[in-house]
């Protein structure tokens, strides 16, 4: 029994939906308008503003909660969208816009530039804080995982590109387990 797939979606008044039965659902809103395919052997039935996806039978079971969830994301898309806030810590560590895309400037002995996926927008808050933003959840986190991954934080000093909120756990250096009565120094 899929949890996630029978629970229905309640739709705002602001937002239309278009159904194409076993092809796709167009949901459009205040924001922009998203598709969101259906799979094989899943339904949707859109009564009384509410959508209830449904599944033709349990050989279908792990698309359904899939697809209710692509669904959900995509009503809230297009009425509030979605954000992700990154920060960059380490001396010398900024960034700077070039048109649409983010130029990064972190330590390597060339700035890296990352252009946002499709639905997604990368502006600055200033030159070590990141904002990614967008009206299609899937676009907005791989933007986001894409200026992270440019150069992740690491665990000695806890530089490089962080989400706002991430814990990164810090490793004390040799010297630190030597002078506290570690293993000796070799000679």
């Amino acid at each position: 029994m899929s949890r996630i797939g029978n629970k229905s979606i309640m739709i705002p008044s602001t937002v239309t939906l278009d159904i194409r039965p076993n092809v796709k659902v167009k949901v459009m809103g205040p924001k922009g308008t998203l598709d969101v395919l259906l799979l094989p052997g899943i339904s949707c039935e859109f009564k009384d503003g509410t959508l209830t996806v449904k599944r033709a039978n349990d050989d279908y079971k792990m698309n359904h909660g899939t697809v209710r969830a692509n669904l959900n994301n995509a009503v809230k898309g297009v009425t509030e969208g979605f954000k992700k806030l990154l920060e960059i810590r380490g001396i010398g560590y900024r960034a700077n816009m070039q048109g649409e895309k983010i130029c990064l400037h972190i330590g390597y002995s060339h700035p890296v530039v990352i252009a946002p996926e499709t639905n997604s927008k990368i502006s600055l808050k200033d030159a070590t804080n990141i904002i990614v933003e967008g009206i299609d959840k899937r676009a907005v986190g791989q933007t986001a995982a894409l200026i992270h991954d440019a150069r992740a934080p690491e665990v000695y000093k806890g530089k490089g590109i962080r989400y706002v909120g991430e814990y990164v756990p810090h490793k004390e250096g040799k010297r630190a387990t030597a002078a506290t009565g570690g293993a000796p120094a070799a000679k």
